[in-house]
């Protein structure tokens, strides 16, 4: 195989040298990237299955075929010490994306894993980072990317309950903090970072990160990590990696753009999807409210209030100016209310979230920017309040409740504008989203 040497050029003039292979296809792969996340909605059922179709039936041969299932955590030959920590941490019985998705990533084999959102995508690719590890060694060997700084420091959160009797060292590299304190830690040694793309090449790039070691990359939420708004980042860190590196892509929903693009830069990797159809969350009950104009939704979510708080809820709203305007409203009425969305600073998006995780706080107004992963279990209550724009994120917002099989309910407020919309979302997931009753407390 032909090695080639080659030479980057970071911006403070350091000068890395590296031996890479394979990197002509990798950085067209990443180059693709760009025609990504098309503007608007997408939910054209059709048009998705045909690309779907086409994309699985060409890649017959670029994809490793994988069937074996392992119905207990005892089967699947992990080290002592990680079933401690699965124990502990709560599970009893692999999800089915676990049954069939850590054993792969265990033997050093490069996957695409979907499955539903609360499923346990999260604790698959912890336990097969925490199995490959040499603790001896510490170093960075595993490099974990996720869209937001919450998901971020989620996963690192369930990466050291698990490792916790491993001795696992890991550490969250994201934006909105600081700079000097990321660069000690990393110096006094890691074996795994899970971090936003911006941070972890800065760190990468100022060369406080250490590549040589990193022989596990996972992208978590892949879809929107391979969008048009990490493109770039992703595919520099992407080149500063060891050829060989093993990787594995982790997401609740997979369109065919991303899958595509994966093809590119993964070797003959084990593929685990789900159908379009069978996506939709089992035991989270969907209903309507027809509030007719965008003017009647604030008395209409009012008038729910009281059903709101007896549980956790997040209210989904579409613009961040939207939420700052919602919680206004809210307050003003008299109703406690917490917001989060993309445009406080990290230490205030923090404090929020740790005051709703603690139940302190119960009902959330936020954009799509939590829609992804974040797992407070008690959230048994969603109400999107705009319906989303794009297909996938209809998807994990009404995930956020029901975690891990429990119950929950989800919410749409419709205006007339919004009925084909809805009617589009219920044929795109193949499911039935009926009116909501009165009984709505009961339900919850």
């Amino acid at each position: 195989m032909l090695e080639r040497k080659i030479r980057v050029t970071l911006d403070n003039n350091v000068v890395i040298e590296q031996t890479m292979s394979k990197l002509a296809s990798r950085k067209k792969a990443l180059a693709d990237m760009a025609g990504m996340a098309p503007e608007g909605s997408q939910f054209d059922a059709r048009q998705f299955d045909e690309k779907m179709n086409q994309l699985t039936a060409e890649g017959e041969d670029f994809f490793t075929s994988y069937d074996e299932v392992h119905d207990t955590f005892d089967a699947m030959g992990l080290q002592e010490n990680l079933l401690r920590g699965i124990y502990a941490y709560g599970f009893e019985k692999p999800s089915a994306i676990q049954q069939r998705g850590i054993v792969p990533f265990c033997k050093g084999l490069d996957v695409i894993q979907q499955a539903q959102s609360g499923t346990g995508k999260t604790a698959t690719f912890c336990s097969g980072i925490l199995q490959q590890l040499d603790y001896g060694l510490v170093e960075c060997q595993a490099l974990v990317l996720a869209p937001t700084r919450e998901l971020a420091q989620q996963i690192e959160k369930v990466m050291r309950a698990l490792g916790d009797y491993l001795g696992v060292k890991v550490h969250a590299c994201v934006g909105g903090t600081s700079v000097r304190e990321d660069q000690r830690i990393l110096s006094s040694g890691v074996h795994v970072v899970v971090g936003t793309p911006g941070r972890v090449f800065d760190m990468l790039r100022r060369q406080s990160l250490r590549p040589d070691h990193i022989k596990m990359f996972v992208l978590d939420e892949a879809d929107e990590m391979l969008s048009r708004g990490f493109k770039d980042q992703i595919y520099d860190i992407f080149q500063l990696l060891p050829s060989k590196v093993q990787v594995g892509v982790f997401s609740a929903t997979m369109p065919p753009e991303a899958l595509e693009i994966t093809r590119k830069f993964m070797n003959k990797p084990v593929r685990i999807l789900v159908k379009r159809d069978e996506l939709t969350l089992e035991g989270i009950k969907q209903f309507y409210v027809n509030v007719e104009r965008e003017d009647w939704k604030l008395d209409t979510l009012c008038d729910l209030y009281e059903t709101l708080a007896i549980t956790q809820s997040v209210i989904f709203v579409n613009t961040r100016r939207k939420v700052d305007w919602l919680t206004d409203k809210m307050r003003s009425r008299d109703h406690t209310v917490s917001a989060t969305h993309g445009d406080m600073d990290q230490n205030t998006r923090d404090i929020i979230m740790r005051e709703f995780r603690s139940g302190s706080s119960r009902v959330l107004i936020t954009t799509d920017l939590l829609a992804r992963g974040i797992d407070v279990q008690q959230v048994s209550l969603v109400i999107n309040y705009d319906l989303p724009t794009q297909p996938e994120n209809y998807l994990h917002r009404i995930g956020r409740s029901g975690r891990f099989g429990r119950k929950g309910v989800a919410i749409n407020f419709v205006t007339r504008d919004d009925e084909r919309m809805l009617f589009d979302i219920q044929r795109f997931y193949n499911v039935v989203v009926e009116e909501l009753p009165s009984n709505v407390a009961d339900l919850i």
